[in-house]
């Protein structure tokens, strides 16, 4: 038998997936749900709770429970890494996505910190350093507005970045083109890349920074970045909120078959 709350909560989900509750729209007070006889007032906050989980309202002090904007922010593909937009422009990957998704953005809205550390396991394992080897840390919270949507690391060998705007001791953005621009003129051209998503369970530290409701998951991106000659000259490590974007790849479908007539 499906639980009171749980049936509280399908409906509310479904009221806001139809557009009858709409973005911004804040839900009944639990005292007026109660009042109508939906449940309860543990039944009605256990349903808003697992609507908060499922990533359909936020809830905060003085502003109640709250409809959540439903349309996520596209995180582009291979598209976002276009040389075109870093080498010869300006349009950093998370600006590119803003771009994509018809969404304003200001350049403030990635804030950045450098500092000397000691590679973490899979760091030294992707740049094929030694355990405990020292690796420039560039760590960035990245916003929409006021509202956090990732975080991301990008870790360097010393002798690529040393000396290159990465480093500045007073940091702020990389600059033009972003740290991609900075590696191409530091002579390390990216030329290929490899990124791994895993799904997982927020920590209460992540949670916090990117003020997550209870129970929202985030998405763990790995990216790999090569030279042509296969060179490691980045190796990131991002933490996305889950809710807050669409991921979308666009590419060529590749034929590996090779033409074997003749042989």
């Amino acid at each position: 038998m499906t639980p009171k709350w749980r049936e509280l909560a399908d409906r509310l989900a479904e009221e806001i997936r139809s557009g009858e509750l709409r973005p911004g729209e804040q839900l009944p007070h639990i005292r007026k749900l109660v009042e109508e006889g939906a449940g309860s007032k543990s039944t009605v906050h256990a349903a808003y709770k697992a609507l908060e989980a499922e990533g359909l309202v936020t809830s905060s002090r003085g502003h109640g429970t709250v409809v959540r904007q439903q349309v996520p922010l596209k995180r582009l593909g291979i598209a976002r890494y276009d040389k075109a937009k870093w080498r010869d422009g300006d349009e950093v990957a998370f600006i590119a996505d803003r771009v994509a998704s018809g969404r304003s953005y200001r350049r403030n809205e990635q804030t950045q910190t450098v500092s000397l550390v000691e590679a973490p396991p899979a760091v030294a394992e992707a740049h094929g350093l030694p355990a405990g080897a020292s690796v420039y840390a560039r760590a960035r919270l990245v916003k929409e507005g006021t509202q956090p949507t990732h975080t991301l690391t990008s870790y360097y060998r010393p002798e690529h970045v040393e000396g290159t705007r990465i480093v500045d001791p007073t940091p702020g953005p990389a600059g033009r083109g972003g740290g991609f621009r900075v590696l191409y003129d530091a002579g390390y051209e990216i030329d290929h890349m490899k990124e791994q998503l895993f799904a997982r369970s927020a920590t209460p530290e992540e949670a916090q920074l990117l003020q997550l409701t209870p129970g929202e998951w985030v998405v763990e991106l790995h990216r790999t970045t090569y030279t042509a000659s296969g060179v490691v000259v980045e190796f990131a490590i991002g933490v996305h909120a889950a809710s807050r974007f669409a991921w979308e790849y666009d590419f060529k479908v590749p034929d590996s078959t090779g033409d074997t007539e003749g042989q």
